[in-house]
């Protein structure tokens, strides 16, 4: 098989088979707090957070996060995976994006409910 062949069939398999999408909260246990967000591919904030740990940096999460986690150390901080998009091969990334948007809005809703 050449490279090319090989290259078109990683695309193809990658096109059937998207990342996992959803809504995501990374959570400070210490302090009781939350970052709420979406990902289009929830595994790349799983590897960020893995990261940010193995390196003792927070400089792989999101820089909302920086001074929590310099106060209150990695250790406190988990990621907890809200909720899931299925994603089609027909959808576009925009169209994952905008899904992606009003599902973190939905959550958002739902979270700040739960607050009062």
């Amino acid at each position: 098989m050449t490279d090319r062949a090989r290259r078109r069939e990683l695309k193809e398999q990658a096109r059937q088979n998207p990342p996992e999408a959803g809504v995501y909260r990374i959570v400070n246990k210490k302090a009781g707090t939350y970052l709420l967000g979406s990902a289009v591919n929830l595994d790349s904030m799983r590897s960020k957070l893995a990261f940010a740990r193995s390196t003792g940096s927070p400089s792989a999460l999101d820089l909302r996060l920086k001074a929590d986690v310099i106060r209150d150390g990695l250790e406190n901080f988990d990621l907890e995976i809200l909720d899931t998009l299925t994603v089609t091969p027909e959808m576009s990334t925009a169209e994952v994006r905008a899904e992606l948007a009003t599902l973190e809005e939905l959550w958002r809703e739902r979270l700040a409910g739960q607050e009062s």
